[in-house]
Order: C-alpha cells, then structure tokens, then sequence
C-alpha cells in the first residue's frame, strides 16, 4: 500500500485532482466529507459541536448551519482552533477505518485540505501538493463558487502559505491553467505513485 497525502490550497483543483486519480484506480480518503458526516445530524461530533458553539449553529431541522458556522470559526482563529479540536479526531479515526480496508496493493490518497497546517506530511510515503498562484485561488471562489471577495480572502488568509505547502511537497501538480492541462499532469503523477 501507497499512503498519499494530496492537498491544495481553497480554489487550488485538489478536488478535481482527487476525482481524476479516483478514476485511474485511487482510493480516496476525503477528509472534508469525512468532515461533514462526523457532524451529521444525531452523531458526536454534532453534539459537541453544538455544545462549544450554541445552538446558533443549527439549521431549524437541527441540522448544522455550514455556512454560518464558517462564518463565525474563519474570522477568530482562536474558534476555528476550538472547532478543529472536536472535528479532526473523530476524522483521523474514520480515515484510518478507510485506510485499513483497502488492498495491500492499493493506492490510497488521504484528501486532506489542511495536512501543512496540521503538521501531516510525515504520516505519508508521499505528498502530492495541487499548487495554484494566490490570485488565480481568489478569482475561482469569486467566480466559480460565488464567495464574496473579503469572504474567499479571510478563507484563503487562515490556510498555510503558498510557500508553506511548497515546502512539504513531494510532487507538485501546477493548475494555474486551464482545465485541460490539468488531466496530462494528473496522469504522470498517478505512474509514479504506482510505481512507488
């Protein structure tokens, strides 16, 4: 088994990326939807989340309010700090149940948004960084996703650095082009990780 870490900063590729290799053969351990599962209605993680945050933070279905929550935890990092405390164990135990029922043979990529601010390079053979100027990342949540500009900045402003994600890379995937010059690169680096 190949333990890939992949990460990329918001508006970086690193989900499409992550679908491309899925389509080659790759299991895909995706951090953010384990994110949100481990807050669903009903679980844990929800309870306590509601137990830091108040019941401010729920939908009137009791479900939880993303994007409000999102607001509050990506302008006080002290919040943000709290929030990732409750999320991140729960979501590194379901990764390694993930982990741990793939193929000895397999190629298991951990999607992993925050792997340089949370220190998790080491726990992969290799990581793989979707790399994108600052600028490019700003247009694609303003254009492609509908952020507000000062929303998408203080998003982008509680992530690592360009060059702290840079720094820990082990293969580099550049998307700051068009879509279609993303699949070529994808497929060189999905042989090498085979081969590794």
């Amino acid at each position: 088994m190949v333990k890939v870490g992949l990460t990329g900063g918001i508006g970086a590729g690193k989900s499409e990326v992550s679908r491309l290799l899925a389509s080659y053969g790759a299991v895909i351990v995706d951090a953010d939807k384990i994110a949100r599962e481990v807050v669903e209605q009903g679980t844990p993680g929800l309870a306590a989340v509601v137990e830091k945050f108040g019941d401010d933070v729920l939908t009137p279905d009791g479900t939880l309010d993303r994007p409000k929550l999102g607001g509050i935890v990506f302008a006080d990092p002290e919040k943000l700090k709290a929030l990732n405390e409750i999320v991140h164990p729960l979501v590194g135990a379901r990764s390694a149940e993930l982990e741990a029922s793939a193929g000895p043979d397999a190629v298991v990529v951990h999607d992993v948004p925050l792997l340089t601010e949370n220190g998790l390079a080491p726990l992969y053979d290799l990581v793989v960084v979707v790399d994108a100027a600052p600028q490019t990342q700003l247009d694609r949540l303003v254009r492609l996703r509908g952020m507000a500009e000062d929303e998408a900045k203080a998003r982008m402003a509680a992530q690592a650095t360009r060059e702290q994600r840079l720094a820990v890379a082990d293969l580099v995937i550049d998307n700051d082009g068009p879509l279609e010059a993303l699949e070529p690169q994808v497929r060189v680096v999905w042989e090498r990780l085979r081969s590794a």
